[in-house]
């Protein structure tokens, strides 16, 4: 299964160019395909951005500051070339929604895990 990680790790490092495209879940699934393959998955945990979304996804201990202004930085900033670049008001609108979702997503992810919450 390491051939399909590396597709999907593959498709994880599209997301960290194109802010509509998910990073995180192709990034978690390449790591599971490697799972028999110890040494390509250290490999992965060694680059820095990877690490931090598969650590924060198991630990729940949310995004460092830098990495969410980075995030929405980097996602507004290719939204609004995008939009300037295609000059239509159904892509302002769409692309805005999709900036909007994706915002929201961030912002929940950054926040940590309480400890001390209870299970109902």
């Amino acid at each position: 299964m390491p051939s399909i990680g590396f597709v999907f790790l593959g498709l994880g490092a599209i997301g960290v160019i194109l802010p509509i495209w998910p990073t995180t879940p192709f990034v978690l699934v390449s790591v599971a395909c490697f799972s028999s393959s110890p040494r390509i998955k250290a490999k992965i945990m060694k680059i820095p951005f990877f690490r931090e979304h598969i650590e924060n996804y198991n630990n729940r201990n949310g995004l460092s500051s830098k990495t969410l202004l980075i995030s929405l930085i980097w996602l507004w900033g290719m939204l609004i070339i995008s939009m300037s670049i295609i000059r239509e008001l159904w892509a302002f609108i769409l692309l805005s929604i999709v900036g909007s979702a994706v915002t929201t997503h961030i912002l929940f992810v950054a926040r940590p895990k309480d400890k001390g919450e209870k299970k109902e």
